[in-house]
């Protein structure tokens, strides 16, 4: 059990350093198109070269050997036909005596023809007395041929009375073998059979330094192709890599980069084609920027200037409300619908202000310790008239003990009470559920309406300015449009996430995430933002500083 548990630990140490590695190396993979094309055509060349080299060596052997073979049969042909001719002149009583005389004797006729070559002779002859016995065996070089010439060769040779050969590899070495049955008409010896054991040193030798040469030549060969690959990739992947950089600095904001354009090929053209497009997208940013800078200055100046008149409208609006009940039926209505309008317009240029500060860069966040528990109590008081008077009931959920978060209160209010009010809209009477959740690092707050809801793709849209759902739509509570979009600065400023969820039928949800401490970074959120057993239709936001 413990040298299991010992092999597993092993295993699992083995794998924490290797995965680092990996996932190095498959980062690497796969961001150099340089890499990935040296290293398949190292790959497919080398897979090519080898077995073009293994066709070649193995045609290069079998000329060899078939060159040796036909030379090899060629003298034992000649052999056999000079040993039958010496044997019919000699006389069956010449040859009579012990078998080793005869042997002797037959193996110096068999190698007269091969003096001074490497060859090895061997006879081996049958009494016809002694037919079934084992028949004697003479050769000069009993060490060499003992192995060579093996038990098949010999019953092709003697019982089957054909020529045959084979190749055999024996500790003395790599060997021709070739046998011939040379028929006798004497009544001693029925019939001699000739081996001749032709050593294969030098095909061996010649058939290895070719593998060697064609194994450098290959492995040359394959070099010289990743080079090759290395120079052209690194000739058509610089410029498209600098063009990936410009392009990083474009959208960085250096609008004035290019790229440089060298020669009139192929990739010049893309060079001037690249700066071409960077010079019309600079003068359409450049124009687009110019009108955005006078519409925010005209946004933030119209805004100003309309507070003065706005002022007197509003102190002159206020004293006719004051004095309605005097007034006409109609006439009071009248000046009910103007004290209305008034707090819708001041509600609208409030928002507009607020808008051309962010635009201009100009929001600071005020951040301080606050309790969000109390703060969400505090909006849900402020709007439960609206909520009663839309027939809405609003649920919190909320941790009993106090959350402490640095957070600018003014505007994590005003979020939330935008948040609220727009639930409140969309509920169609039935309750709206706010939950609060806390852990170290964030703490998350959720409103959930259970109204139409929201439909595909609308989650991408819920945060821009002036958009609603339906437009057609009786609002209930009014606004300006621009509510979630002064909230989803706010929270992009406090570094936190604003998202949306919905589903048609199902109602929608939305869900603020903010660090605990200013300046923090979030990687979750205490709360979940689809509601459980709703199915995950819709995308979430992540805004960031």
């Amino acid at each position: 059990m413990a040298r299991r548990l010992k092999r597993s630990q092993a295993v699992q140490t083995a794998v924490a350093y290797a995965r680092p590695v990996l996932l190095r190396a498959r980062r690497t993979w796969r961001r150099s198109l340089q890499l990935r094309m040296v290293t398949l055509t190292v790959l497919i060349s080398g897979v090519l070269i080898t077995g073009f080299g293994v066709i070649m060596a193995k045609g290069v052997n079998n000329s060899l050997l078939e060159a040796a073979r036909k030379g090899t049969e060629a003298r034992v042909d000649a052999g056999a036909k000079y040993l039958a001719g010496e044997l019919q002149l000699i006389d069956n009583g010449e040859v009579a005596g012990t078998d080793n005389f005869v042997a002797k004797r037959l193996v110096s006729l068999a190698d007269a023809p091969n003096q001074g070559s490497n060859i090895t002779v061997a006879v081996t002859f049958s009494k016809a007395t002694r037919s079934n016995l084992e028949p004697m065996v003479a050769w000069p070089s009993k060490d060499i041929a003992e192995g060579a010439i093996t038990q098949d060769l010999r019953r092709r040779v003697e019982t089957l009375g054909m020529k045959a050969h084979q190749v055999v590899s024996t500790p003395a070495g790599t060997f021709l073998v070739y046998g011939v049955p040379v028929y006798t008409e004497w009544s001693t010896y029925q019939q001699v059979e000739l081996y001749y054991v032709v050593p294969l040193t030098r095909e061996i030798e010649v058939s290895s330094d070719f593998r060697a040469t064609l194994s450098l030549v290959g492995t040359l060969l394959v070099i010289l192709l990743a080079i090759l690959v290395v120079l052209v990739t690194r000739l058509v992947a610089r410029p498209v890599r600098q063009a990936a950089q410009t392009a990083q600095r474009l959208s960085a904001g250096l609008l004035d980069e290019r790229m440089e354009v060298k020669g009139e090929d192929e990739l010049a053209l893309l060079a001037d084609a690249f700066n071409q497009m960077a010079a019309n997208l600079q003068r359409q940013i450049v124009r687009l920027e110019d009108m955005s800078r006078l519409q925010r200055r005209f946004t933030s100046d119209v805004s100003h200037e309309l507070r003065t008149p706005l002022t007197t409208v509003r102190m002159a609006a206020d004293l006719i409300h004051s004095e309605r009940e005097a007034f006409d039926p109609a006439v009071a209505r009248s000046a009910e619908l103007l004290q209305t309008e008034l707090d819708r317009f001041e509600e609208l240029l409030t928002d507009l202000l607020e808008i051309s500060r962010f635009d201009a860069g100009f929001a600071m966040l005020e951040a301080e310790p606050s309790d969000v528990v109390a703060l969400v109590s505090r909006v849900v008081d402020r709007l439960q008239t609206v909520a009663s008077r839309a027939g809405v009931e609003v649920q919190v959920v909320a941790p009993g003990a106090p959350v402490i978060a640095e957070i600018d209160t003014r505007r994590v209010e005003r979020i939330l009470r935008n948040l609220l009010d727009n639930a409140i809209d969309h509920a169609e009477r039935r309750p709206v559920a706010i939950h609060v959740a806390a852990d170290h690092n964030a703490v998350a707050i959720s409103v959930r309406d259970q109204g139409m809801g929201l439909k595909p793709g609308e989650e991408k849209l819920v945060f821009n300015r002036f958009w609603r759902a339906d437009p057609s739509r009786a609002r209930q509570t009014g606004g300006t449009g621009l509510g979630l979009s002064i909230s989803y600065e706010d929270a992009r400023l406090h570094n936190g996430w604003l998202e949306a969820w919905g589903a048609p039928g199902e109602g929608a949800a939305f869900r603020l995430t903010v660090p605990t401490r200013e300046g923090g970074r979030l990687v979750s959120s205490p709360l979940p933002l689809k509601p459980a057993r709703v199915p995950d239709q819709l995308a979430t936001f992540e805004v960031t500083a």
